[in-house]
């Protein structure tokens, strides 16, 4: 027990030094717990006989977070993404593994095993790429967009892959031969490591029907079950009995799964589909993560500790060669699709290098088929030891990214579009906000003029009928052809915060008359976009955040001619203070770190809080003569 709890510190303090400063270094969690792993174990050697134990316990991560995916997938938002699903994402997956199992049998190994490899080389790395998209700002390009369809799949694909597995074993692998002539399962199985099973002497039709039977079990109780069990938990008012039911819920179906001989990840990726759609799913997510979390890094130390070092060093050569392949492989099929798809230069090449590792879930491929008898115990480690290098050069195909994208001309760009019209307002952006307020100045009768450089969104935006110029809007030439100098409103509506400053300083340059309307991300960039020379600045949540108030206000007692005076009088104050500020704000120099603004900043809310007590203590005055609203009346007619 002591050597045990030695060997959990060592894991747990690996993790909470190398996590941290991975994540700092922009590598990612994943890459953290690889690198302590490889410390502790192959480095430092502190990895002792009890890693085997603690694996055990960390694979438990991997059923959690299949779980969790399973909450995640709405069957309505998976219909609405079948075209990327289905076509983007499953040819990558069907041509990869193909390409990836025809190279091992030029390599001579066995089909089973080949297609065995295939798949685990098919899937990328979600959360080390998804996390770079987002750091780097590219989620919302074309290709960080078909990047997460992609990855989307390839976690879908993993159920399938985990049922498929067991049947690539050899028969030798599964059964042995009694010294009576019957057929048992071989030593060393999977199955060995439990002795509980309800299939275990049935004839194939009797292992057919529990199996159908368990599958059924775990969908009916995540139908009829689980509300009445939840409402009976809410009355304990507890907090900690929500983690252990939801605990409870997945050690149970794990349990059964295993008993009928599947998969655990199987099942509980089947209870959190069913669970989807229910009221108790956000619940389920946020008890859930931290355990999913924490197990999944140990899963991962384990991994890098048993990565066998002394392979790359025999065999460098070969070794690198294999990485090599495998990114050369990956990435000649997602630059042909990418072509088949019609994706511009830059979205091509994010896509083709984004994608190109292989991920971590193949770790637990590889784990699982070394346990079914799949891969042997020399293949896994050279699997092993690809993947996690594969992983590691991560950084590496970003970085080359940027080198071949920054020096792209506009040749290597789509064409872009020939502005022919002029407008009375601009509008240099089409996203969810542009689009609102290009509908409502055109149906108002006033002509507008839209430019963005993202293709996707203008031909969206003309498949419904509005007419709009892909370019870019900061380029002097497509403004000037836009009717800049005619032009009477001028609306920046772009996600990028430093295009938006740029393009509202020229404008402001080239027509100081004309009026400009910018949309801010929050308040700093408010203040940037003033210095810039905006005339009206619109924080992108600041309105839908005052209706949302006031319709909180409207539920706690006020009428709605009160809740829409007080959301009046803070629209007006919070504008005020925001002008007022904007004069101390100084670029370069944190909030926190401006005394003059702070100190300012909480005389003005100090005011306004003073003001809206004094409505309300005049409201609470005349209480007789008010009406309020009954609670849970939400009826708000027609607005």
């Amino acid at each position: 027990m002591e050597t045990f709890l030695l060997q959990a510190t060592i894991y747990l303090g690996a993790a909470v030094i190398a996590v941290p400063f991975a994540a700092r270094l922009g590598l990612g969690s994943v890459l953290g717990y690889l690198a302590a792993g490889i410390v502790i174990g192959p480095l430092a050697g502190l990895v002792g006989t009890e890693a085997q134990d603690i694996q055990h316990f960390a694979e438990f991560g991997v059923v959690m977070m299949l779980f969790l995916i399973g909450l995640e997938l709405e069957p309505r938002a998976l219909w609405d993404m079948r075209d990327r699903l289905i076509g983007l994402g499953g040819l990558q997956i069907t041509v990869t593994t193909l390409l990836i199992a025809g190279a091992g049998i030029a390599l001579d190994y066995d089909v089973t095993t080949s297609i065995a490899i295939g798949m685990i080389f098919a899937l990328s790395s979600t959360a080390i790429v998804l996390q770079t998209l987002s750091e780097k700002g590219l989620m919302q390009t074309g290709g960080g967009r078909s990047i997460f369809s992609v990855l989307l799949t390839q976690d879908i694909a993993v159920i399938p892959m985990l049922a498929l597995l067991p049947l690539l074993a050899s028969p030798s692998a599964r059964i042995a031969i009694a010294p009576d002539g019957s057929m048992q399962r071989a030593a060393g199985s999977d199955a060995d490591h439990h002795s509980l099973s309800l299939v275990e002497g049935l004839p194939g039709w009797g292992v057919t029907l529990v199996t159908i039977a368990a599958v059924g079990a775990v969908i009916l109780t995540g139908i009829y079950l689980t509300r009445p069990v939840f409402r009976y938990i809410h009355q304990a008012k507890l907090r900690e009995m929500y983690t252990a039911l939801a605990l409870l819920m997945i050690v149970a179906i794990a349990v059964l799964m295993e008993t009928v001989g599947l998969s655990p990840a199987l099942g509980t990726f089947l209870a959190g589909v069913v669970l989807a759609n229910s009221e108790f799913r956000h619940e389920l997510e946020s008890d859930l993560a931290p355990f999913k979390g924490l197990l999944l890094g140990l899963f991962f130390i384990t991994v890098g500790a048993g990565i066998n070092f002394e392979l790359l060093v025999a065999q460098p050569m070969w070794v690198a060669i294999y990485v090599l392949g495998i990114i050369i492989i990956k990435g000649g099929v997602l630059y042909a699709l990418s072509f088949l798809f019609r994706m511009n230069s830059k979205d091509r090449w994010l896509f083709t290098l984004g994608l190109a590792q292989a991920g971590e879930f193949g770790f637990v491929l590889i784990a699982f088929s070394r346990s079914q008898g799949v891969l042997t115990s020399s293949l896994s480690e050279l699997l092993l030891l690809v993947t996690a290098l594969s992983m590691l050069v991560t950084p590496l195909l970003f970085i080359g990214y940027h080198f071949l994208t920054s020096r792209m001309t506009d040749e290597d760009e789509h064409e872009h579009d020939e502005v022919n019209e002029t407008g009375t307002v601009i509008i240099a952006g089409i996203g969810r906000f542009g689009q609102m307020a290009n509908r409502l100045i055109q149906s108002a009768g006033f002509s507008t003029v839209v430019i963005d450089n993202d293709l996707a969104s203008v031909q969206t935006m003309r498949k419904f009928g509005y007419r709009g110029f892909f370019g870019d809007p900061t380029r002097p030439d497509l403004l000037a052809a836009a009717g800049i100098d005619e032009a009477r409103v001028m609306m920046v509506c772009l996600d990028d915060r430093a295009m938006a400053c740029q393009l509202t300083a020229y404008v402001r340059k080239v027509r100081p008359d004309i009026h400009i309307i910018a949309r801010a991300y929050d308040r700093v960039h408010s203040y940037e976009l003033y210095a810039a020379g905006a005339d009206d600045i619109v924080r992108e949540m600041f309105d839908s955040s005052l209706r949302a108030g006031r319709y909180a206000l409207e539920n706690l007692g006020l009428t709605e001619f009160e809740a829409a005076e007080a959301e009046t009088m803070f629209y007006h104050s919070d504008r005020s203070m925001v002008r007022e500020l904007a004069e101390l704000w100084k670029p370069g120099v944190a909030i926190a770190d401006n005394a003059d603004y702070v100190a300012r900043a909480r005389k003005l809310d100090s005011n306004l809080e003073t003001a809206l007590a004094s409505r309300v203590q005049g409201r609470d005055a005349d209480a007789d003569t008010l009406t309020p609203r009954r609670p849970g009346d939400t009826s708000r007619g027609s607005r």
